[in-house]
């Protein structure tokens, strides 16, 4: 029976946890090995899922959760002593671009998504959520376990700020031709 569930949640939603997680991370073959790590945590903790969320909401949440502590990990082994993580100054997407991920992307969507790496941890997650994953404003609030007035006043901030940066950059190319 478990393995069932199991294998119809992968079917079902591994291609949105892998792009979510790949978007955060930047990087295909870490996302492959965090996705492994969402499936691994849902298979050890499916008998205490309630209901309360859908179970797609629930499986972000793992993946939001299981990124967290990817870059939790990384920083503390780069300073070698432990810093706790802090939403409000730490970023929650890697500075490394993807190479490839660039070269497949047209001019339009890279200066989004160099855009979005300027904008805070909480406004990029929420972009992310929203936006590439189509997720409603109550099914992002359940995956950040927030209200809906913060995702909703969060995802405004972060739109406004996307389009000044994204106008400023316009501008700056038209002034370069």
């Amino acid at each position: 029976m478990k393995e069932s569930i199991f294998h119809r949640l992968y079917d079902q939603y591994h291609q949105d946890v892998f792009q979510f997680l790949v978007y955060l991370v930047k990087d295909r073959s870490t996302a492959e090995d965090l996705s492994h790590e969402v499936y691994v945590r849902v298979l050890k903790s499916y008998e205490r899922f309630q209901g309360r969320s859908s179970e797609k909401t629930w499986l972000f949440a793992i993946a939001k959760n299981v990124a967290i502590d990817y870059f939790r990990k990384k920083a503390v082994r780069s300073s070698r002593s432990y810093t706790a993580f802090d939403w409000e100054r730490e970023q929650l997407v890697s500075p490394v671009k993807s190479p490839e991920a660039f070269i497949e992307l047209n001019d339009e969507l890279r200066h989004l998504l160099e855009a979005l790496e300027k904008c805070t941890g909480d406004q990029q997650l929420v972009i992310i959520l929203r936006y590439f994953q189509e997720l409603s404003i109550a099914e992002t609030a359940a995956i950040l376990n927030w209200t809906e007035g913060k995702v909703k006043t969060t995802q405004h901030r972060a739109i406004k700020q996307l389009r000044e940066l994204l106008s400023y950059k316009k501008e700056a190319n038209q002034y370069e031709s």
